[in-house]
């Protein structure tokens, strides 16, 4: 006896969400902008994992950067209408994303440095960093850099190196990319992050080997 199989007749919404699903982000923030919260539900999923990647990389803090992601995508959903197609989508994302996270990390540096008064015979006011013990390594980080070594060493570098090294070697974006988001002439960005490597490999020569590197 043969068995007819029936198939369920596909519904609008899941056409609609097939198409959705093929559209680029720019498309995807084009219907977002007229009404369509499934497309913004798309760009989440899309760009969830990369930004709390570059977040977390920027901050070595995961409840950070998770709070960040968040508030990012909280200015992406208030701020929709401001967008022009003129810009890549990831570019826009990640200069919002940048943003929150540059002014994150210049508070948490005000709030490490702590003005004490010591005692002693001058009676001098000194200023002494306190270190931050809220770094933890996450270990079920997915992405390009993940060793805790070469988290520590990214900690290290100045701010304006470490910034641009995420976003072109983490992040994998281009230096015009780059450059649009940081708002760096192109050269800047390019010197940047060939000294942020240089500095990185200094950090890490006792770790890796050169062919590792």
């Amino acid at each position: 006896m043969s068995i007819i199989k029936i198939r369920r007749p596909v519904s609008a919404a899941e056409r609609r969400m097939k198409v959705l699903k093929e559209m680029s982000d720019e498309d995807l923030m084009q219907q977002f902008q007229a009404g369509s919260v499934e497309a913004f539900d798309l760009l989440v999923s899309r760009y969830k994992d990369p930004l709390t990647n570059y977040l977390y990389r920027f901050l070595g803090d995961a409840r950070e950067s998770e709070d960040l992601l968040q508030e990012t995508f909280m200015r992406v959903f208030r701020n929709r209408h401001s967008y022009r197609r003129i810009a890549r989508f990831s570019t826009w994302l990640y200069t919002i994303a940048g943003n929150l996270a540059r002014s994150e990390y210049r508070k948490r540096r005000r709030r490490k440095v702590q003005s004490i008064q010591s005692i002693n015979r001058d009676s001098e006011e000194y200023e002494i960093e306190i270190p931050d013990d809220t770094f933890r390594p996450d270990a079920d980080a997915n992405g390009t850099i993940s060793d805790e070594y070469v988290m520590d060493a990214l900690r290290e570098i100045p701010d304006d190196f470490r910034e641009v090294v995420i976003l072109r070697d983490v992040q994998q974006l281009s230096y015009e990319e780059i450059a649009e988001i940081t708002g760096l002439p192109m050269g800047t960005v390019k010197s940047r992050i060939n000294r942020g490597r240089t500095k990185l490999q200094a950090l890490l020569k006792s770790v890796y080997s050169p062919e590792e590197m």
